[in-house]
């Protein structure tokens, strides 16, 4: 595999063709890792539980629902939606004895050998998610899950759906009460995967690329760097604001990418496509959200989930990687120069003060 940095800007469109689009077996082989776990949570997870349990849905979040995944990084994140959870708050109270519930059957699985699975419950009293990998004789490598039980507050999702402002208002106060913002993000998973997956596929190719260098740089720091997810973000924002385009630069919008993280300090970015502007609550809390020290990148899906926010120490440590990165192949033209940027504003354009 020929390195990132040693890869001419014009050869970055090939880079990832070779190098970071899954093939069509490891795509094939995790769709059936991904389809064993969902009828199992669908169909048998909770049957013999010690009281009636129902799945309205399981949803495929992450890279995996999206359409990014990297070639080789073989990870799903499985939101079930349990018509037992009531509300945002019974969620965080209940979460953690369906958690167990879930264990439970997936160890008795384990020992009928229908599949075998290695488990890894975050080591808290409230866990957000069971982690576990899953190991089959009909697949090549193992797969890693992140199964997240959630309320299921969106309800039966259409094309262009838009949230009920209700259900905003609801998760602010929440989240609000508890001081813990997005604690309640995997319950917007179907809007975070709706809000790219129709996105071009060079654009979706543009984020495989950035994810990759992020990764090349968490190397290097561990968790000291921002959220991946906070990179994807800001990657469809630059394209939206730069090109908007099919087809564009690969080299033009990595390049713009790198060029804002180096003004983390001054980004404030969200978007309208579900927020109801018109709700006082929401645009009044909106306000609040993009008033805070900077970044900002707001979750297009969840008003209160500050994916950037939390430790700008982060955005520096990425910031001088970035520095170090402009000197490499991938960031210059033929003829030594360096790649030029879109023109992208550090804000929304629309932003309201």
């Amino acid at each position: 595999m020929m390195e990132l940095r040693n890869t001419p800007a014009s050869s970055l469109d090939k880079f990832i063709e070779d190098n970071l689009l899954s093939n069509t077996e490891f795509r094939t082989q995790v769709n059936q890792a991904i389809d064993t776990i969902c009828t199992f949570l669908k169909e048998r997870c909770f049957r013999l539980a010690p009281r009636p349990i129902r799945v309205s849905k399981v949803v495929k979040g992450g890279s995996s629902g999206k359409g990014t995944t990297l070639r080789g990084r073989s990870d799903a994140d499985l939101v079930v939606f349990l018509t037992n959870l009531k509300s945002f708050r019974e969620q965080l109270q209940r979460r953690g004895q369906f958690i167990e519930e879930i264990r439970i059957q997936l160890e008795a699985c384990q020992r009928e050998e229908r599949f075998k699975v290695e488990f890894e419950v975050q080591k808290q009293q409230n866990p957000r998610a069971l982690s576990f990998v899953l190991r089959s004789p009909k697949l090549n490598q193992a797969v890693e899950f992140d199964v997240l039980p959630a309320f299921d507050a969106l309800g039966q999702l259409t094309k262009d759906y838009r949230p009920d402002p209700e259900i905003y208002v609801q998760v602010i106060q929440e989240c609000e009460k508890l001081r813990r913002e997005g604690e309640f993000s995997p319950c917007f998973t179907e809007l975070q995967r709706a809000f790219l997956k129709e996105r071009p596929a060079k654009l979706k190719s543009l984020i495989r690329l950035v994810k990759h260098w992020y990764q090349l740089c968490k190397m290097k720091y561990e968790h000291k760097l921002p959220p991946q997810y906070a990179l994807e973000l800001l990657t469809i924002y630059a394209w939206e604001q730069g090109s908007s385009e099919p087809e564009f630069s690969t080299a033009q919008g990595f390049r713009t990418v790198l060029a804002l993280i180096l003004k983390h300090q001054d980004l404030c970015i969200y978007w309208k496509k579900y927020y109801d502007l018109e709700n006082p609550t929401i645009s009044q809390y909106l306000r609040r959200q993009l008033a805070k020290p900077r970044p900002v990148i707001l979750d297009p899906a969840d008003p209160t989930g500050n994916v950037a926010g939390g430790d700008p120490q982060r955005w520096q440590l990425l910031a001088q990687e970035v520095k170090v990165w402009l000197k490499y192949s991938c960031c210059k033209k033929l003829s030594g120069k360096p790649v030029g940027t879109w023109k992208v504003p550090v804000r929304t354009p629309d932003f309201f003060m």
